[in-house]
């Protein structure tokens, strides 16, 4: 397999895509959810970015981050998140999926997938496309009519801060091109 380069910018807001191994529904149970978010605090919380826009799924998660003005190490900080909630998950009675050897010599488990999408926000437009990409997705997978209806969204606070109408997006369609990420 190539080398994949990731492009990195001190300060950079990025939209993100991070899948279960082999798109097993983790994410279905309250408990997987408290494991999730408690390893996503602790890592805002030594290192630090701003959660823009999140949206959990059975099996995914999309979310857009700002970085510190200094730091580009978006790397580093999923690697904790996905370490962190591995290992609690498996202390925690979960069960790792079969992985072949080669996976299990580099130290990858049968939890997450072992990568991860991510994408560089170019201007606002964009961000706004994939904010609403993230929003929107709970609908295109069938799990709600209305993106308001799906609770594990920033819908929610984007709603409560006037950001979005509570009506959103309502008998406009939504325009999400260019946006295949899950």
């Amino acid at each position: 397999m190539p080398d994949y380069v990731r492009w990195r910018e001190k300060g950079a807001t990025y939209f993100f895509t991070m899948v279960t191994y082999r798109r097993r529904a983790l994410f279905h149970h309250s408990h997987n959810r408290r494991l999730l978010r408690s390893a996503l605090l602790d890592v805002c919380h030594d290192w630090p970015f701003e959660m823009f826009a999140c949206a959990l799924l059975p099996d995914h998660l999309h979310c857009i981050w700002t970085l510190p003005a200094d730091d580009d190490r978006f790397p580093a900080r999923w690697a904790v998140i996905k370490r962190r909630f591995t290992d609690d998950y498996l202390a925690s009675g979960g069960v790792s999926l079969p992985v072949s050897d080669s996976r299990r010599a580099r130290g990858e488990r049968g939890v997450l997938q072992p990568r991860y999408w991510e994408h560089l926000i170019r201007d606002e437009r964009d961000l706004f496309q994939h904010r609403d990409y993230i929003h929107m997705n709970p609908v295109k997978h069938g799990y709600v009519e209305h993106p308001v209806d799906w609770p594990w969204s920033s819908i929610h606070r984007h709603i409560r801060l006037g950001w979005l109408d509570p009506a959103w997006p309502g008998e406009t369609p939504v325009t999400l091109s260019d946006v295949p990420h899950d």
